[in-house]
């Protein structure tokens, strides 16, 4: 089975993302912006989407229509959507198309043409299209193409045009609702976004069971998201008493929210400088974090930050190695 992810605005980065939860799987970089994957067996897109933080859509590939232009696309095409709007049933079928590549399709003419097809055989289909070369998640979401219809995807690849099926977009509701809508947020510290925070805890790709450490806490983005992975025993840290009560208040509405997780989480106020005299030695299982990156507001002294910077990470590091069950080389992004 081959599936696609298309990836988000650092492809690099979602690239790495996907290859550190999948270090066995043959992975193509088939454009900038689109991963092929080989699997023996079945993944379940849904569940994985909500594990991802750099991917836009996963999606499963049906057929190699050859060279493009070449091969029958639209009765390809239609035929897949047919079945599929059987399968529907009774309800009106949504169906929308994109294209990855450098070369040219009409996607317009082909969905009215196929869209006319499917009344001729006793469909009711509406085609979908945006302002956009492609169907954002957005409006695969919004037009139901999931849950109600189906958007094909065609991507150019070496030379031939591949032609798939989206089985889960990103969900940015969810994303912008645990991001905006949790009760602390300190924008004068900054705040980390839940999908960067998802990546790094994928990067680290430790066991569930593991002890995870953010000393770095801030106001909680990395623990509450490791909540949501399912992740069972996580500690947070800081110096900053104010990062601590935020970090609680998210912890608390993140287990409101999405009560079916239930992690062992604790929280506390210590300085990543001193974690030895706090944590057992070589026991936690992996430390995600984004430090502290010095003023983020004012008149800033460059040199000194540096040289402050460059202290607080060298101790903190031999810090980590001390608590740290089996040191590795640290993973910077």
């Amino acid at each position: 089975m081959r599936y696609f992810f298309i990836l988000g605005n650092n492809p690099a980065l979602s690239t790495a993302e996907i290859s550190a939860l999948f270090p066995n799987n043959k992975l193509i970089l088939a454009s900038f912006d689109i991963l092929l994957m080989d699997s023996s067996e079945p993944i379940d897109a849904g569940s994985l989407m909500r594990k991802l933080g750099g991917t836009i859509k996963i999606g499963e590939i049906i057929d190699n229509l050859g060279v493009p232009g070449a091969g029958d696309t639209k009765e390809t095409t239609a035929n897949i959507l047919e079945k599929s709007a059987r399968e529907l049933g009774d309800h009106k079928f949504n169906f929308g198309f994109s294209f990855y590549g450098k070369g040219y399709l009409n996607l317009k003419n082909l969905g009215l043409e196929i869209k006319k097809e499917l009344k001729s055989q006793g469909l009711s289909a509406r085609f979908v299209v945006s302002r956009e070369k492609n169907l954002s998640s957005v409006v695969v979401e919004q037009n139901n193409l999931l849950t109600h219809g189906q958007e094909i995807i065609f991507i150019e690849y070496n030379g031939e045009l591949l032609i798939g099926k989206t089985l889960a977009v990103q969900l940015f509701k969810e994303l912008s609702f645990r991001d905006f809508g949790r009760p602390a947020r300190d924008d004068l510290s900054g705040m980390l976004p839940p999908k960067l925070a998802q990546v790094m805890i994928n990067f680290a790709n430790a066991k569930l069971e593991d002890i995870i450490l953010d000393p770095f806490c801030g106001s909680g983005t990395i623990l509450t998201e490791a909540i949501l992975a399912g992740y069972q025993n996580i500690l947070g840290s800081d110096i900053s008493e104010k990062a601590i009560i935020d970090t609680k208040k998210n912890v608390g509405w993140i287990k409101e929210k999405f009560t079916k997780f239930k992690s062992d989480i604790k929280v506390s106020q210590v300085s990543a400088l001193n974690l030895s005299q706090e944590l057992q030695l070589n026991s936690v299982g992996a430390i995600i974090t984004e430090p502290y990156l010095g003023p983020q507001r004012g008149k800033r002294d460059e040199q000194g930050i540096i040289n402050e910077l460059t202290k607080l990470y060298s101790d903190s590091i031999k810090e980590f190695y001390k608590i740290l069950k089996s040191p590795c080389k640290p993973y910077f992004i």
